[in-house]
């Protein structure tokens, strides 16, 4: 089999020839830490680790024109900068770091009406200049290609603030629903030229709206607010038979996950077990019904191997059984793993995928 027959026979719980080894998130301290402990500088990270190939089409869903950054203060140790998306912010010198949010660019309906002109669904860098030419590349590739679109919790959060967004469904709902149908329409918009002119495998909605212990926003108020316009986006995917659509959520999302379903939705990623998110539960109640990418817990990456043995061998077989799994991290891989760590992690995932499919 070829990536891209891999991906889609995995994920609709048919018979993959091995393990989908889907390329993990590691941040650029983490790659520099492993040069020095001897993973080649002029090396592709995704050929020397063994990841297969994904893609997804380079059409913009992000503001055009970007706002102008602007240098507020400076120390060593932090900035505070106006960023290209507007948001006021505190970024720290010493990475990985989050970021602390001082100011958001929405507060009002006024601030939408001017936001939203930097999301107009026409505008011409949407797309790349030599698109007939991609499309030519794509027509007979052996990976899976897929598109991003869009995010109906998550962008407002961002240009809104958490805090400032939870207090808006309550004093002004109908901004709220204006915002969550004008992104449902304009992603529409402007993905149909490649719905219509590219056989994609698969749709990614990105959402982050789970913290530790739950959602950030309750599911009566997504079942009000995004739910409508997940199934106003899910019903054009799936007309254009994507029926693989995915959605990346950080945190516990356990309550929202019938929601998702309902929406349209046939899978999620990447199970963070920090937040209790168990993917062997989730397997067991929802069966052949969800799609589950991840679920191995980073932290234990950078300890012992028989931690690390513990983990991997808990899960993953069983899961792989089961069907319509791809084992992965539950989040960006941090710079405290050390190569070794990783190196025999991914060992492991050979080993199983020999044991169980005959093949690495």
């Amino acid at each position: 089999m070829n990536a891209r027959e891999r991906f889609v026979e995995t994920l609709r719980f048919g018979s993959p020839d091995r393990i989908y080894y889907e390329p993990e998130g590691l941040f650029p301290e983490t790659i520099k830490r492993w040069q020095k402990e001897g993973m080649p500088v002029d090396c592709h990270v995704e050929d020397f680790f063994g990841f297969d190939r994904f893609e997804c089409v380079p059409v913009s869903l992000g503001l055009l024109p970007l706002f102008e950054e602007v240098v507020i203060e400076e120390t060593k140790d932090y900035i505070i900068a106006v960023g290209v998306d507007g948001v006021k912010a505190k970024n720290f010198k010493v990475k990985p770091a989050m970021a602390h949010y001082i100011e958001f660019p929405i507060k009002n309906r006024s601030d939408w009406e001017s936001y939203k002109e930097r999301l107009n669904p026409n505008s011409p860098a949407r797309y790349p200049r030599f698109w007939d030419d991609l499309k030519r590349c794509w027509k007979d590739r052996d990976y899976p290609l897929g598109i991003d679109v869009g995010s109906f919790y998550g962008w407002p959060r961002n240009w809104i603030g958490v805090e400032n967004f939870s207090l808006m469904f309550h004093d002004d709902p109908k901004l709220v629903r204006d915002i969550c149908d004008y992104i449902g329409n304009f992603v529409i918009k402007v993905i149909e030229k490649t719905v219509e002119e590219v056989e994609l495998d698969f749709a990614r909605i990105w959402e982050d709206l789970g913290f530790k212990t739950g959602p950030l926003i309750s599911p009566a108020h997504f079942k009000e607010f995004m739910l409508p316009n997940y199934k106003k986006l899910t019903k054009i995917l799936k007309a254009h038979n994507i029926d693989i659509i995915l959605v990346d959520s950080d945190g516990n999302n356990d309550v929202i996950i019938p929601l998702w379903l309902e929406g349209g939705v046939s899978g999620i990623y990447p199970l963070e077990v920090a937040a209790d998110s168990n993917p062997i539960a989730l397997r067991k109640q929802y069966g052949r019904n969800l799609q589950l990418i991840g679920g191995i817990d980073k932290r234990l990456l950078a300890k012992g191997k028989r931690d690390i043995e513990k983990e991997v061998m808990s899960k993953v077989p069983w899961l792989l059984e089961q069907g319509g799994y791809i084992p992965l991290a539950d989040h960006v891989i941090p710079p405290d793993v050390p190569l070794e760590n990783y190196l025999y992690y991914r060992e492991l995932l050979k080993e199983i995928s020999i044991k169980i499919f005959g093949s690495a």
